[in-house]
C-alpha cells in the first residue's frame, strides 16, 4: 500500500524526490530502507487508515546532527487523491508533532514546493514561512520549481 501511494503521488505531481514514470522497484527500495530507518529509532513513519486502506502517510526524521538533538523534520506528506480535503493529513502532522514532543523535539522544519505544494495546510497548522529556495528540484513531469522552507516551534518555553 506504501509503494501504491508513492507512486500515486507522483503521477499526480506530488513532489516527494521521484520522477514520473515511478517504477514500483524504485518505490519499493524506498519504503524498505525508510522502514529500516525506523526500525533503528531514525524516523517515524505514520500511517493513517480508512478500514484497512492506508490513505495518508508521513514520516517525522529524527535522525538529526548532535548539535540539533532539540528538532526533528517532517518529510513525504502523502494523502491518497480519494481522501484529499478530509482532515487526514492535519491528522497526520498532529500525530507527528506529539510524537516529536514525546521524544523532546519541540521544533520541527519542512518544506514543500511551490507548485503543487501543501503550503496551505502548513501555514493552517501554525508552521511560518521561512523562505523560498528558486528552482530548487525538477517536478514529477519535468521543470523546475522552487522549495518553500517552513518551520513550527511546538512550544513557547525553549529550554535552554
Amino acid at each position: 500500500m506504501l509503494c501504491e501511494m508513492l507512486i500515486e503521488t507522483v503521477a499526480n505531481g506530488g513532489s516527494v524526490s521521484f520522477m514520473h514514470p515511478l517504477a514500483p522497484e524504485a518505490a519499493d527500495a524506498f519504503w524498505r530502507g525508510s522502514l529500516a530507518s525506523a526500525e533503528r529509532g531514525e524516523q517515524i513513519v505514520f500511517g493513517a487508515f480508512d478500514g484497512k486502506n492506508l490513505i495518508g502517510t508521513v514520516t517525522l526524521l529524527l535522525d538529526l546532527p548532535p548539535n540539533q538533538p532539540h528538532r526533528a523534520e517532517i518529510a513525504k506528506m502523502m494523502t491518497r487523491l480519494s481522501h484529499r480535503h478530509r482532515g487526514v493529513a492535519t491528522a497526520l502532522l498532529r500525530a507527528a508533532e506529539r510524537a516529536a514532543i514525546e521524544r523532546g523535539r519541540w521544533l520541527l522544519a519542512l518544506d514543500t514546493a511551490v507548485d503543487e505544494g501543501a503550503s496551505g495546510l502548513y501555514e493552517r497548522v501554525g508552521f511560518k514561512l521561512s523562505g523560498i529556495i528558486p528552482d530548487y528540484a525538477l517536478r514529477p513531469h519535468g521543470g523546475l520549481t522552487g522549495t518553500m522552507i517552513y518551520w513550527k516551534r511546538l512550544q513557547e518555553a525553549v529550554p535552554t
